[in-house]
């Protein structure tokens, strides 16, 4: 019996752990207030995984889930504190061997605000209502009816 390999990210709301089981059976999920353990067999042999961690803040065990696919198990941490970022899944700072942040799904939404987004929608109506492609200068050096000739416009000579 070992640990699964798990990934994890934080959200506004909630804390995403995404155990990296294939073909799990005999699932079995516990949510308490500031623990939660996870176990299952998976794989072909039925290699049994369980996993049991001291989570940093608290949680509403009653609205945190789960779903499982084939080749995973993800867990949705209700945050009993909305708003307030992990740092680490984890109570204590020591490094877990099986466990990762996933840097595809994280996002640093503690730097986002209402006035940021704000500026950025300014910012994005602003170059919408610049004007289009009629506003930009001719940068290939003229109108291809214009019949002045660069030095370098010259006929080349044949090659023998």
């Amino acid at each position: 019996m070992h640990p699964a390999t798990a990934k994890w990210y934080d959200r506004r709301d909630c804390v995403f752990i995404e155990f990296c089981v294939a073909d799990s059976k005999d699932l079995k999920i516990d949510f308490d207030k500031t623990k939660c353990g996870f176990s299952c067999l998976a794989g072909t042999d039925d290699v049994r995984h369980e996993n049991e961690m001291d989570l940093f803040e608290a949680i509403d065990e009653n609205e945190s889930k789960h779903k499982r696919t084939d080749r995973s198990v993800l867990l949705y941490l209700k945050k009993a504190q909305p708003g307030k970022p992990w740092p680490r899944l984890t109570k204590e700072k020591a490094k877990l061997t099986w466990l990762s942040v996933d840097f595809n799904n994280w996002k640093d939404w503690e730097d986002d605000s209402d006035e940021e987004m704000g500026n950025f929608d300014q910012f994005s109506d602003m170059m919408n209502t610049m004007g289009g492609e009629e506003d930009i200068p001719d940068l290939d050096g003229g109108a291809e009816d214009d019949e002045s000739a660069d030095s370098d416009d010259e006929k080349m000579p044949d090659l023998e």
